[in-house]
């Protein structure tokens, strides 16, 4: 008896130290099979794009006020084209025109002059049209003249500018409403739920600063385009002033010589 016990004794040992590697091999095996799995599945998820981000966040700030700024902003932007394109349609080179003028009108005179600036696109060839058509008056007829069609084309370099102006200015404010609206309807979820639970504190908090994100990106945006446009028309401006005073002097010098 005692000898049969041993060997079973011997026996189960054998098979207790054939069966604890196994499974503890059958372990690392699941779990390498799992890992593999989770790489390959991490591998294959294609990352999301920037629009479709923007898309996302769009959505979860609520169509209602970030739609309104999103109109701020594709109305903003269309002045500001519009504005781009006409100010440097209105670019001319002054010196240049100054030069084809008094070599007219020292050949031609005025009329010849004249047809330099018709040929001449922009508000400084329509301030020297507007001075040589008053020529035959006197010189304070011409540069009464010159003052007052300068303001008109000053008048014209700005139109609409002010509507940049109103958006930059808006875009913000309608952004800081919807983070309003946004906090009182989380707080409203709180109160329903009758608990504190922070995830839903923080999904409302995160929902509703977006539509501030979103105007504040909107307001620097439209900024960057209102500061180009007014540096643009301070360029025109000046140069109008400075081709005013020198076809004054040319009608000088021109009613001197004659």
């Amino acid at each position: 008896m005692a000898i049969a016990a041993l060997v079973f004794a011997g026996s189960f040992n054998a098979n207790a130290a054939q069966t604890m590697p196994t499974n503890a091999q059958s372990l690392v095996t699941a779990a390498t099979v799992t890992i593999i799995q989770d790489e390959e599945a991490a591998s294959t998820e294609e990352p999301q794009g920037w629009h479709q981000v923007l898309k996302q966040r769009f959505i979860e700030g609520g169509p209602g006020f970030m739609g309104i700024v999103l109109l701020c902003l594709i109305l903003g932007l269309a002045i500001a084209i519009e504005r781009i394109i006409y100010l440097n349609l209105s670019t001319t080179n002054t010196q240049k025109l100054a030069e084809n003028v008094e070599d007219a009108l020292k050949s031609g005179g005025v009329e010849a002059a004249k047809e330099v600036c018709r040929n001449t696109k922009g508000p400084v060839a329509s301030i020297y049209y507007q001075g040589l058509d008053r020529a035959d008056e006197s010189i304070d007829a011409a540069e009464k003249a010159v003052i007052a069609y300068g303001g008109v084309q000053m008048g014209q370099l700005e139109k609409n500018v002010s509507w940049i102006s109103l958006f930059i200015a808006l875009a913000p404010m309608l952004g800081f409403m919807g983070t309003v609206i946004g906090m009182i309807l989380a707080f409203d979820k709180i109160e329903a739920a009758g608990d504190m639970n922070p995830s839903l504190v923080a999904g409302g908090i995160k929902v509703a600063l977006l539509t501030t994100v979103f105007g504040l990106i909107v307001a620097i945006i439209l900024q960057i385009f209102y500061n180009y446009i007014i540096a643009k028309i301070d360029s025109i401006v000046n140069s109008m002033e400075d081709a005013s005073i020198t076809l004054i002097d040319m009608l000088v010098d021109y009613k001197n010589k004659r």
